[in-house]
């Protein structure tokens, strides 16, 4: 027997995964959470596959004008840019008192994701539990069963502290609290399969030289004219952060791996950088402190460890 839903607190995240094997069971869940909201006059999004958008407009009927609608397939392209946009999306929303709280139907595509994508994407649904804790928003996260791997639903259960079904929900028994200190999802960085040599540079604090050596080195590389000011710019805040929170210095590791450009930036110093940085969004007032969530948004996968006094940011970028 399934226990009773939780109270819902009118402000904070609820964050839950909804684990579903057929149609049948995904309205179930995702009808009565849209009227729900609804009626409560909370703002609804659901952000899912073309099939299941196509269900919940005939099942909802005559509130489907209501609901704003996006395919997932253009919502989740890259991790950063992804909960980017989801908080621009509750910032307008509940802008002016407009809208107390949201709700939100978030089902990530996992189909055509190789081995590292799958993982950050993973990671990405955990950050979420950080990144929005104090928003008010109440998100459902699909998983179908009929066309995901195990693996991946079994994520499900360590991303999101609820699981919800048909209205109700219960606690996940293996759910991974992404801030703990000993967290699952701080990993040490897996070994790149790099074509070539490794390009190597040292740097201080002036970071000219690491402008022209990622400008340089990564069009060598193959990296497109057009996505090399990105690298750079990305590179330059990751060495600036090195500088001013590490040990004064760094080194710039840059290479190729298959579809992308992949450079890893270490530091070393008293400086412990959890493994989410820069997927919580800076305060606009403060003067610094952007710069991480802006090569979120830029890169399309990015990596954190520290380890022995050492922070290695790892950034992924592909060449088109």
């Amino acid at each position: 027997m399934t226990a009773p839903a939780p109270h819902r607190p009118p402000e904070g995240l609820t964050h839950q995964g909804l684990v579903y094997g057929s149609d049948e069971e995904f309205l179930a869940a995702t009808v009565p959470f849209c009227r729900e909201g609804l009626a409560r006059g909370e703002a609804v999004l659901a952000v899912t596959t073309g099939t299941n958008i196509g269900l919940l407009r005939r099942a909802l009927d005559d509130v489907s004008g209501q609901v704003e609608y996006a395919d997932a397939q253009d919502w989740y392209q890259r991790p950063g840019a992804t909960l980017g946009a989801y908080h621009r999306w509750v910032d307008r929303r509940t802008a002016g008192g407009a809208h107390r709280r949201v709700r939100v139907i978030g089902e990530p595509v996992w189909h055509g994701r190789d081995a590292l994508e799958t993982a950050e994407w993973t990671r990405y649904e955990s950050a979420v539990n950080v990144a929005f804790a104090d928003c008010p928003a109440w998100i459902i996260c699909p998983y179908d069963t009929r066309v995901l791997p195990p693996a991946v639903v079994a994520d499900a259960h360590r991303t999101h502290p609820e699981l919800a079904t048909d209205g109700a929900a219960v606690a996940s028994d293996h759910y991974a609290d992404p801030a703990d200190a000993d967290s699952v999802w701080s990993r040490p960085l897996a070994p790149v399969g790099a074509e070539g040599e490794d390009a190597v540079l040292s740097f201080g604090a002036d970071l000219t030289d690491v402008r022209t050596f990622v400008a340089d080195t990564a069009t060598a590389l193959g990296l497109a004219p057009h996505r090399t000011p990105t690298l750079v710019f990305a590179v330059n805040e990751v060495a600036t952060n090195a500088v001013q929170h590490g040990g004064g210095a760094g080194r710039l590791v840059l290479r190729r791996c298959g579809p992308r450009i992949v450079a890893d930036v270490v530091s070393t110093g008293p400086s412990h950088a959890a493994w989410y940085l820069g997927y919580l969004p800076p305060d606009p007032r403060q003067p610094r402190g952007h710069g991480m969530w802006a090569v979120r948004h830029l890169c399309d996968l990015l990596e954190v460890h520290t380890d022995d006094g050492a922070t290695t940011v790892r950034l992924h970028v592909g060449l088109d």
